[in-house]
């Protein structure tokens, strides 16, 4: 761009030195300005103006924005990473002990069934069962004579009651340990047969006894397994509306 406009400038010189040539005549050393210039035709006309100076050339500058140079890379020396610590493993919560066996109670039927009532609540399930038990029950109580070993004995005593005017009595042939003692009266009630035995002491019979008599009654039991703690103090609590029922160990 800048040639161009330089060989333009000197071409526009080169024309305008021409025209002033044909202008102002042949210009020789010999020749004076004043002798030219009144050769020339309206010589009176011409004005000489100072040249102009050309025109500084167009700035072709390109205001070019300041570019920022990139950052310069830091290097930054990170922390090697802390080892990872494993969290402990939590212990395992022990277990609660178990109750092996317990066996409760020789209930009667009726009192069995208000058990089994309560226990229902509890959904205790294969560990708790039912079995009968045989257990020796006083149904009665006895006021006698002891055996005096033989029956001949056992009828000399008979006779020192009848002098005593004591006639209901009766001596006891079977095959128990009571052999040969000399039955006085049998009574449902511990307190009758203690009654008898307290107006025949006062008539003059001695070694007299109130004895309770038993017979094999069928209760009922109820063993338990594998109870934790929180269900065993469940099974106590209803056991102790039973207060006459206890709670052994078993295998």
């Amino acid at each position: 761009m800048l040639k161009f406009i330089f060989w333009t400038l000197l071409a526009i010189n080169a024309v305008l030195f021409a025209f002033g040539q044909g202008m102002l005549g042949n210009f020789r050393e010999n020749e004076r300005e004043p002798a030219r210039m009144r050769n020339q035709v309206g010589a009176e006309n011409i004005k000489l103006v100072a040249a102009r100076p050309p025109p500084p050339p167009p700035d072709t500058t390109v205001e070019v924005e300041p570019v920022a140079p990139p950052p310069t890379p830091v290097l930054v020396m990170s922390k090697a990473p802390a080892p990872a610590v494993p969290k402990p493993e939590p212990k395992p919560e022990p277990k609660p002990e178990l109750l092996a066996c317990t066996l409760v109670g020789n209930f009667a039927p009726p009192d069995a069934r208000r058990f089994e009532a309560l226990l229902a609540p509890l959904a205790l399930g294969q560990r708790q069962t039912r079995e009968n038990v045989g257990v020796p029950e006083v149904t009665s109580h006895i006021v006698f004579i002891p055996s005096p070993g033989s029956k001949e004995a056992a009828d000399r005593k008979a006779a020192e009651l009848k002098e005593l005017g004591i006639t209901s009595y009766f001596i006891m042939n079977d095959n128990s340990p009571m052999k040969y003692a000399i039955s006085l009266g049998v009574f449902k009630s511990e307190t009758s047969a203690q009654t008898l035995l307290a107006t025949l002491t006062k008539q003059g019979v001695v070694g007299a006894k109130v004895a309770g008599r038993t017979s094999q009654a069928t209760k009922m039991a109820y063993r338990f397994r594998a109870l934790e703690p929180a269900a065993k103090a469940k099974v106590d609590a209803v056991l102790a509306r039973f207060p006459d029922q206890q709670a052994r160990s078993c295998k």
